[in-house]
Formats: C-alpha cells, structure tokens, sequence
C-alpha cells in the first residue's frame, strides 16, 4: 500500500503575458506547483500525491482536475462546489525574470474547502489518515475564520496519530487583514510542525528577524525539529538534531522566470527525504529542481524538462 501526502492550498488559472497582449493560460498556486513536481519526483516510487481544495462545477475546473490527473495528483480530498469558482492570476515578469503578479481570488471555491458548505468536517477527518500533510502561509490564509480553526484542530489530532506536517512560511502580506493575524495564526500552527521550509526574507517581513541566529533561535523554541532556511540565490540552512548545514545553491547564466522557484525547491527537497534521502542532498534536489525551474517560463514546467537528480545519499 503506498504512503500518501496531503498538500492542502489553492490550485489557480494562471494567465501569463503582458498588458494589451496575447496572455498563455496554465494553472498554478503555490502548494498545488510543489504538489506536481513532487508527484514527478515519487509518485512511481511508492508514494500518493493528494491535492486538498475546493472548486467550481464549471469547464476551467475540469479542465484543472485533468492537469492535476495528468500529474498523478489526486483530488479525492478536493469538493466541487456549485456558485463558486477557481481563484485566477496573471504573471508580469521583466527582462531579470523577476516577476509581478495580479490576483482575482477573493470568492474562490478554494476559501471554503474545511467549511460547512464543502463538507469540510469529513475532509479534514481523512487528513487524519495522512502520512504526511503539506500546507503553506498562502494556504493558511486563504482559508475563512472557520476552517482555518478546524484546520489547527485537525493538524493537533493527525500529528497524535503519527502524521507528519511540513509548512513552507511563503507570507504575503496582501492576503492577510493585517500582520498582526498573519502572526498569530503562523504561532498557533507552528505547534503542530515537524518540518519547516521557510524563506529567509518572508520571515523577516512577518516576524522581524534581523539575523540567521535569531532566526534559527526562534523556531528552535518552536519546537519544530527540520528547519530548512531558503535564501535565494544564496545557500540554504539546514539545521536538526545533527545541527546546522549549509549547502550551495545551483547558478544558472539567464533567469527567465523566477515563478514557483521556492516551490520547486520545497518539493525537490522533501522528495528527496520521504525516500530516506541526507538533508544535505535533499538540499541539492531542491537547488537543482529550482535552478531548472527559473529558466523556463510559468510556474509547472514540461515534464520533458525536468532535471535528474543527485543519487539519494
């Protein structure tokens, strides 16, 4: 029977081009973008990929559950709903890759996934039978007051049972009503983590961290036992029980898009260790993947693209 991940978030049309021109449509969010290269990296070697969402009954849902299909990523724990439909974005990128994004997402169907309205309450009791559960800042604060309650509860009880949660921090303040809430509710989860991928300058914008030290002393009190730090370009920081590593970055001559680069690193990384691989070439699936990722346009690259990997070590 093979082990299973739930990755909880939003699954988005993603639009990409520039103003006044032909835009290229495809889908993307940030926990569904890791879901996709991580069900590349494991899906044939013993492992369940599921997406937990909610969407519309209308044709872009289809059309996004036969990518997800396409993908090995399954949606058992994904509600259809009527009214409703899937949040949208649009991609700007300059002539360095960097890129800008604008949001219509407001009413999506994905808010109400742990709400009555999508029978949430039985969702979030299959989560309980997960090996591990994935979800993200953005995933949290999509959610409404409600589910986001019933989330935590569900998280406490499935981490009881032997699930494991990972959390990428991925913090956008727009999302939120104010920074204040975003922290509270970072607080509250991160007593039900074991594994946490966060993004140096994310950390800094939410909590006010001026230094790695401080940093790596703060989540250290969190109890969460994997602190995987991404910076960037930059080298990334492991530290664990076996304390603290550092492992280079992959460079690559021309930037394209940096979209889902942060994403691409989570799901290399975490690929690499639910296959029993060291942190530190866990750490170098994760630039790899990420490296690969940068230079192509959109948020899901071809699969034909996709990098091989280190020998898991």
């Amino acid at each position: 029977m093979p082990q299973s991940i739930a990755l909880i978030g939003e699954c988005m049309i993603e639009l990409h081009g520039q103003p006044g021109a032909t835009l290229q449509q495809n889908f993307g969010g940030d926990t569904f973008n890791t879901a996709a290269y991580l069900a590349r990296l494991i899906a044939d070697r013993g492992w369940r990929v599921e997406y937990v969402s909610a969407l519309g009954r209308d044709t872009f849902s289809d059309a996004m559950l036969a990518r997800w299909a396409q993908e090995q990523v399954h949606h058992r724990l994904t509600a259809r709903l009527d009214a409703h439909l899937p949040g949208l974005y649009i991609i700007e990128t300059d002539t360095a890759g960097e890129r800008r994004f604008h949001y219509w997402r407001s009413e999506s169907a994905a808010r109400l996934m742990f709400d009555d309205i999508a029978d949430g309450s039985s969702r979030l009791e299959q989560l309980c039978a997960m090996d591990v559960i994935y979800l993200s800042g953005i995933s949290l604060a999509i959610l409404t007051v409600t589910g986001r309650a019933r989330l935590f509860e569900t998280l406490a009880k499935a981490r009881q049972g032997g699930t494991r949660v990972v959390f990428d921090n991925n913090y956008r303040p727009r999302l939120w009503p104010d920074r204040e809430t975003a922290e509270r509710s970072y607080r509250q989860l991160l007593n039900y983590v074991d594994t946490a991928i966060v993004t140096e300058d994310d950390d800094r914008a939410l909590y006010g961290h001026q230094s790695l030290s401080v940093l790596i002393d703060w989540y250290a009190d969190k109890g969460v036992s994997e602190l995987v730090i991404k910076r960037g370009a930059g080298s990334c920081v492991i530290v664990s029980s076996a304390g603290r590593e550092e492992v280079v970055a992959e460079q690559v001559a021309q930037v394209v898009d940096t979209t889902a680069a942060g994403d691409a690193f989570s799901a290399g990384y975490l690929a690499c260790r639910l296959q029993g691989g060291s942190r530190q070439t866990a750490a170098s699936w994760g630039h790899r993947l990420a490296a690969t990722v940068i230079q192509h346009r959109g948020a899901v690259i071809e699969r034909a693209l996709m990098p091989e990997m280190p020998a898991l070590g």
